[in-house]
């Protein structure tokens, strides 16, 4: 479908706006919003539309949505003053008062492909999307409808908490139920990428739950998982099979989408394209970081308020600040800060950008008390969010408070083992090390050090565990690997450690590993 208007061509197949030739850049929830005006343009919106349709049914501030509409405009040629294309009814909503050409409305899927005869397929917004349809009550008991239906709504509400997820409502959704839908044609009908579909049954006084993600395109599986549970406290039960099914589903999904980013041309990146390829450089190699912040500097220069890429872009700048064969790194802490804090300013209710940021200010010397609670409420928004647990681990434990790190690190492994399980192993290494329990901490840095062997805190961590533990030869050893990699032993920049009692047990290990004097 294609929206041609006052020299302007909207492409909602491509998700490009253009003028004159010239493609415009657009955040993807600018996108959906002026298409959604376009469709709607013989009506007036109001702000119930468009926090339904563009925000998923999330709330959303005044503050934000005049600010998506005014950045509608602007793409436009349009203004406030102006309002010759987008203009505002007081208390009522908005309209796109534009003369507009369609071209493609009549266009059809072909039989084999469409749900219905004629029937078009809608077109994905700009962000992952995602329907979760009714489970399955495999019970036999038709009394358990409402258990399975509400189970069904709490995992929804949880999903909606992922800022950059778009979550189909309930009752777009529950139009499939009780039916034997194909995944793609629910991919087609409703406009998702994704679908998660799921089963309930109980035997007795317990209830195992089922659930399954889906990509619509191929009907490929990303990820199944099933969840065992007590009905003694119906509601405790939904809400933490809710909170563990988002847990998991938000790494599966980024993994997905860093995958189909990477098949992209590199001609047509937007900053949502260009932050994926960029986590994916993060995630999986150090050697990449560089190349991952210049693609997230790319990404701001796209759009500057775009959270997602300043919060990563900060996360890089930590990592290359530690790195010793760097000669730039004061510059690149200065950047990390400036990152961060752009970050804090447009993250808005975003949980992602909140805690990347205060991971990247409390490394680079910032309060850390002020960035626990900055963590505290990235959770608060998003109680499911294995990431911010995982983030808030490391905040614990740099503010000293190793029991809570533990804590927080066992809380990220168990909503999301996988996506978390390699640097929780130093996480809880290292806490067990300051709380001197040397010989549980031991084991855990030497999987750490398996499972990340370019990080090389940990194999500082490790030799001085093993000197604590008095067991020299093995601290020696540990610090003859590290001197392999690096002539760095005693680092030289800032530690994050805010407990001076911490860093001394750190630097004492460290020196009986070495030979030296205490």
């Amino acid at each position: 479908m294609r929206f041609l208007f006052g020299g302007h061509v909207l492409d909602t197949a491509r998700r490009e706006l253009s003028r004159s030739g010239e493609r415009i850049v657009l955040e993807p929830q600018v996108f959906d919003l002026l298409v959604y005006l376009l469709q709607n343009r013989e009506r007036v919106v109001s702000k119930d539309d468009l926090l339904a349709s563009v925000w998923g049914g999330r709330i959303v501030s005044d503050a934000t949505l005049d600010s998506r509409v005014a950045a509608a405009r602007r793409a436009v040629g349009d203004s406030g003053a102006a309002q010759t294309l987008i203009r505002t009814f007081a208390r009522k909503g908005v309209r796109f008062v534009g003369e507009v050409r369609e071209e493609g409305k009549q266009a059809a899927l072909a039989p084999e492909m469409a749900g219905e005869p004629g029937q078009a397929a809608l077109a994905l917004p700009g962000k992952p999307s995602i329907a979760v349809l009714p489970f399955t009550n495999l019970s036999g008991d038709p009394e358990q409808e409402y258990f399975v239906d509400g189970m069904v709504e709490e995992i929804i509400t949880a999903l909606s908490r992922i800022r950059w997820l778009f979550v189909i409502a309930r009752n777009s959704s529950f139009t499939y139920k009780g039916q034997a839908a194909d995944v793609r044609r629910v991919g087609r009908e409703l406009g998702v990428r994704y679908v998660l579909e799921g089963s309930v049954r109980r035997g007795g006084n317990r209830v195992r739950i089922a659930a399954q993600l889906i990509e619509t395109e191929t009907g490929a599986h990303l990820w199944a998982d099933r969840f065992d549970g007590s009905l003694e406290d119906v509601f405790d039960l939904q809400d933490k099979v809710a909170t563990s099914v988002a847990g998991v589903i938000e790494p599966a999904l980024r993994a997905a989408e860093t995958a189909r980013s990477a098949s992209r041309r590199t001609s047509d990146l937007s900053a949502y394209d260009l932050d994926m390829r960029a986590s994916a450089m993060f995630s999986t190699s150090h050697r990449q970081m560089r190349e991952a912040l210049a693609l997230l500097e790319e990404a701001i220069r796209h759009d500057p308020q775009y959270g997602p890429a300043l919060g990563l872009a900060g996360l890089c700048c930590m990592h290359l600040a530690s790195d010793a064969s760097a000669m730039d790194r004061e510059a690149i802490r200065q950047k990390g800060i400036e990152f961060g804090r752009w970050a804090v300013e447009v993250g808005g209710e975003d949980p992602g950008v909140l805690a990347a940021a205060a991971m990247t200010l409390a490394v680079f010397g910032e309060d850390i008390d002020g960035m626990m609670l900055l963590v505290d409420r990235a959770l608060t928004l998003n109680p499911g969010f294995a990431g911010g647990w995982h983030i808030s681990g490391f905040l614990r434990l740099w503010a000293g408070q190793t029991d809570l790190a533990i804590e927080h690190a066992a809380v990220a492994l168990r909503l999301s083992p996988r996506a978390h399980a390699e640097s929780s192993s130093f996480l809880i290494g290292a806490a067990l090390f300051f709380s001197r329990r040397f010989e549980e901490a031991i084991p855990r840095l030497r999987v750490a050090i398996e499972e990340t062997p370019a990080f090389l805190t940990t194999y500082r961590f490790l030799a001085a565990c093993y000197a604590h533990a008095g067991l020299l030869d093995e601290a020696r050893a540990t610090i003859a690997r590290l001197r392999a990699i690096t002539p760095e032993v005693m680092v030289n920049y800032p530690l994050p450690f805010r407990d001076p009692r911490h860093r001394e047990l750190y630097f004492s290990g460290l020196r009986l590993a070495l030979g030296e004097a205490t």
